[in-house]
């Protein structure tokens, strides 16, 4: 059984739907998972220990929130390379945050990550509950 930490930062709450529902994902396919703020990761430390990672923001005004961005410089350091990883975030029409933190996991930390970030707008839209469901498996069966 591996272990995968959710890490997200949100405005209104529906990235946290996300990451909850994400979490429902990976508990369904046999894995423990941690699910915490962005403001509850102090230092590289707080990274350290789990099989893989999911990160995610809102896209507001076309970037991530600042307190993800200060995870992901913590991140760099916490040596995450060839871990398993996947990202997300609610977003109204363009969705730059989950692509700009997909590829900082992908291109700088150099991540295993999941077939994409996870494009949905909301969990409430169409199929978002089990889209969402559906990418906490896809990286937990990639432990």
């Amino acid at each position: 059984m591996g272990s995968i930490l959710i890490v997200y930062t949100s405005r209104v709450n529906e990235t946290k739907g996300i990451a909850e529902l994400i979490a429902e994902g990976v508990r369904q396919a046999g894995h423990q998972v941690q699910v915490k703020t962005a403001q509850q990761i102090e230092t590289e430390k707080d990274l350290i220990g789990f099989d893989a990672y999911v990160f995610g923001s809102p896209t507001y005004h076309g970037e991530m929130l600042p307190s993800m961005k200060q995870v992901l410089f913590m991140a760099e350091r916490a040596q995450l390379k060839d871990k398993p990883g996947g990202a997300f975030g609610a977003y109204g029409w363009s969705g730059e945050a989950n692509k700009k933190i997909f590829d900082t996991m992908n291109y700088i930390f150099k991540m295993k990550m999941a077939s994409g970030p996870l494009m949905i707008k909301a969990s409430w839209v169409e199929d978002g509950v089990e889209t969402a469901q559906a990418y906490g498996k896809e990286i937990a069966d990639m432990i």
